[in-house]
């Protein structure tokens, strides 16, 4: 699917929606690790960005990302509106980040 045919909004313009295939997601539960952890505290105390934080966090959202877009092609779709991401902590150090959004098929206007 192309990248540019997933919409945060529930339309895309210059298409018409033409078959609804429902919901779709993409899931993944990470967890950080030691070292980061410890570089993460560190950095903490001096403030500002947490290098090690942001590339978990874009990779948690990409593999979600791609397996969101994964399940809506398994439908079918080659489009997907209203696009979200949620991210939900499990345990202490464990998060679930899930994709999701509406499967659609859509045709030039």
């Amino acid at each position: 699917m192309e990248h540019n045919m997933v919409s945060t909004t529930f339309d895309i313009p210059g298409y018409r929606i033409v078959q609804s295939y429902g919901m779709v997601r993409g899931i993944t539960v990470r967890s950080r690790n030691v070292i980061s952890n410890i570089g993460a505290q560190f950095r903490s105390l001096a403030g500002g960005k947490i290098g090690a934080f942001v590339k978990l966090c874009e990779d948690a959202r990409e593999e979600a990302y791609v397996d969101l877009l994964a399940h809506a092609e398994s439908l079918g779709a080659n489009a997907i509106v209203g696009f979200r991401y949620d991210a939900n902590d499990i345990m202490d150090g464990i998060t679930e980040v899930l994709a999701y959004g509406t499967a659609v098929r859509v045709e030039p206007e």
